[in-house]
């Protein structure tokens, strides 16, 4: 099977080379959105077949057969139909005739060089790759929107953790002489404003914000006030290294409290996808204050008694935290085990010097025996005038 897919812009008389033209005129099937057939329709042969691509596209992909020539927007393998066409189908033949995608459009109507420009989409995606890029103070970004992600919601986003340095960069119907317009303004102009879509946008930032190596535990929000209710910024960083983040993609943080857990490894680790846990319901008006305090957007916050929670519908833990128990540290790690990923490790910290220690110090090494978990060395740390902390871990 023979693809050519021919990049368009969205002018609505299209400039094609002899070459394509050609092309075109010999072709019979033809395919691509609804919004490419208003503006190629004219180019088209007499008599040619058309085949919409909506979703789903299993449907789409039944009715190829032979040559098909493929309409898309900008660069094709650029979160392009030819990378579909790829994935799908990695035997055929794709030849390309690309444009300029949307990003690289905006970025010659600004006359901004754009090779340090980093690149996210958000059409039909998650916000995961925007707050990466965020937390990892990345100065130049283009994103691709949607109508979901729009750039007044994306504006929003970036206000609401603190990072207002940007300006947003619009472009509107890029390519169409007749209602395109380019638009830079402040994020807080551009959360109240509304934009024609399609649409992208670019972010750029004369100042980075400063980015925290072991948060100030005075710097969060506590439970109560209780400063005893947090885990201290140096067993924290101890914690974080015992579960070997760096090479981990999936952390669960299981009785969270203030979040310092999971806040501090966001930080450290933005490419981490954090899910914590917390049975006190107003855990998760003190993880949402934090986290726009620290600037950690992305942590998914689960509140109610993690022993009656869906976990089976989210993302597979390579390491957990235990940060509260309550006395039912068996029951949770028996829950946590089957979801654990093979080589993952649990990660607790226990106070050596009060009696519930000792009981707690009993549960692990049960559960551990139970499960057939891998006990690693413990580590013994004094931290002022603190009582002793041992950071126990396991692995599977």
């Amino acid at each position: 099977m023979k693809f050519t897919v021919i990049g368009i812009t969205d002018a609505p008389q299209p400039f094609f080379p002899p070459e394509v033209l050609e092309i075109i005129a010999q072709g019979q099937v033809f395919s691509g959105g609804k919004r490419h057939h208003t503006i190629v329709e004219p180019f088209l042969p007499v008599g040619a077949q058309w085949i919409d691509i909506t979703a789903p596209l299993d449907a789409v992909f039944e009715q190829y057969r032979g040559d098909v020539i493929v309409f898309a927007s900008g660069d094709p393998l650029f979160f392009g139909f030819a990378s579909t066409i790829r994935q799908r189908l990695p035997e055929a033949h794709i030849v390309l005739y690309p444009s300029f995608n949307s990003l690289q459009t905006l970025a010659h109507r600004l006359v901004m060089p754009y090779h340090d420009m980093r690149i996210i989409s958000l059409t039909g995606r998650p916000w995961t790759e925007l707050d990466r890029a965020l937390i990892e103070r990345t100065h130049k970004m283009g994103v691709l929107t949607d109508r979901t992600h729009t750039p007044a919601t994306i504006a929003q986003r970036l206000l609401d953790y603190g990072y207002d340095s940007y300006t947003m960069h619009v472009g509107e119907h890029l390519g169409n002489p007749a209602c395109e317009r380019i638009t830079s303004l402040s994020l807080d102009k551009a959360s109240e404003s509304s934009f024609d879509y399609p649409n992208c946008l670019i972010l750029t930032s004369s100042r980075t914000r400063h980015r925290l190596y072991g948060i100030p535990d005075s710097a969060f929000a506590l439970l109560n006030g209780r400063e005893k209710m947090i885990t201290k910024m140096p067993i924290r960083l101890l914690s974080l290294q015992a579960m070997e983040l760096p090479r981990k993609t999936v952390m669960w943080d299981i009785g969270f409290c203030t979040g310092s857990v999971s806040i501090e490894a966001r930080c450290q680790f933005p490419h981490l996808h954090i899910e914590a846990f917390e049975i006190r319901p107003e855990g998760e008006q003190l993880m949402t204050e934090n986290c726009r305090r620290m600037g950690t957007p992305g942590i998914g916050i689960h509140i109610g008694d993690f022993l009656q929670t869906d976990i089976d519908v989210l993302p597979q833990p390579d390491a957990v935290f235990i940060g509260g128990h309550g006395g039912r540290l068996k029951e949770i790690m028996a829950k946590v085990y089957p979801r654990l990923a093979a080589g993952g490790c649990i990660v607790m910290n226990s106070v050596t010097s009060q009696v519930a220690h000792t009981a707690s110090r009993q549960l692990w090494d049960e559960a551990c025996a139970e499960l057939d978990l891998q006990q690693q060395p413990s580590l013994h740390i004094v931290l002022n005038n603190f009582n002793p902390i041992e950071i126990l871990k396991c692995i599977k």
